[in-house]
């Protein structure tokens, strides 16, 4: 039986790959979710007026892999402590969410999330938060996969993240 998980992290280009390359998870999809138009195209959520931000839709096999290491893996990949977007990514449509389908999900993210503040990592305090799930739209095919159909302009994505995380770690 499969199971669906959806997490918001910044650009949703650079969110589909850590996921994707996991065994066990069937698909990634990149869209919007967690605000109030309908249908949304991408040009609409950078306005940051329709609510929505940008986040990746996974189906996976919890046989193979659990939704606690979804969550951990998710956890490498954004600055929590940002809550204002990720990385180079600024704004609303680019703050980091769990999104969360049912009270086990909610269970697991919340715990999760305590373990992370407890543990020391950050300095700062952990600002990723968890919300029900709200309609998830798929983003633009342009969008899709993008990881593979751009290797360039992903690999700059992901410089320009690196860049960014550790010129904020030396401030």
């Amino acid at each position: 039986m499969k199971e669906t998980a959806i997490f918001a992290g910044g650009c949703f280009w650079c969110m589909v790959s850590p996921f994707d390359e996991q065994p066990g998870i069937e698909k990634v999809v990149s869209g919007y979710t967690g605000g109030h138009t309908i249908d949304p195209t991408y040009e609409e959520v950078l306005t940051q007026k329709t609510g929505h931000t940008e986040a990746v839709e996974i189906t996976f096999d919890p046989s193979v892999i659990s939704y606690e290491e979804l969550v951990d893996i998710y956890w490498n990949q954004t600055d929590p402590t940002d809550a204002m977007g990720q990385f180079q990514d600024r704004g609303d449509n680019y703050r980091p969410v769990i999104f969360v389908l049912n009270e086990k999900q909610k269970t697991i993210a919340e715990k999760s999330r305590q373990l992370l503040s407890e543990s020391g990592k950050y300095k700062n305090p952990i600002v990723t938060v968890i919300e029900e799930v709200k309609p998830f739209y798929p983003a633009e095919e342009q969008h899709q996969e993008f990881y593979q159909k751009n290797p360039e302009k992903y690999a700059q994505e992901k410089e320009e993240r690196l860049h960014y995380q550790q010129s904020k770690e030396r401030n």
